[in-house]
């Protein structure tokens, strides 16, 4: 003679298979999460590189060199400016520069960098 209802057991099943549902569905909710906070430091990153990179490509007067900077939003940002393709340029009135700009930013102990890469053409000094 069998009554009508769940037995212990069919409840105990029914709530390990919600249990392991709501996990699964926080740990995709959490992971998520960390990648958009990757994504906005990415974004912030980006947005002051390409700003200096634009500050270079403005500047009338590019010499080889290199040097590194930091901001106070704690980004390092290493700027390499070189002569590049010389001998194709040696008989032109300009040279061809090339600027790499390197960020990089530590978050949550990890080191993250991005590169970006331009150039330019400059008037050569005729002397």
């Amino acid at each position: 003679m069998r009554k009508e209802g769940f037995t212990l057991l069919e409840i105990l099943v029914a709530l390990a298979i919600t249990g392991i549902a709501l996990v699964v569905a926080l740990e995709l909710f959490s992971a998520n999460l960390r990648n958009i906070s990757i994504s906005e430091d990415y974004v912030s990153a980006v947005s002051r590189a390409e700003a200096r990179m634009r500050e270079m490509m403005d500047s009338r007067d590019l010499q080889e060199s290199a040097w590194t900077e930091s901001t106070a939003e704690g980004y390092k940002i290493d700027i390499s400016v070189s002569e590049t393709l010389k001998e194709r340029t040696q008989n032109l009135k300009v040279r061809l520069m090339e600027v790499d700009l390197t960020i990089h930013w530590t978050k949550a102990a990890k080191e993250r960098a991005f590169i970006l890469k331009s150039m330019k053409l400059v008037a050569k000094d005729m002397g």
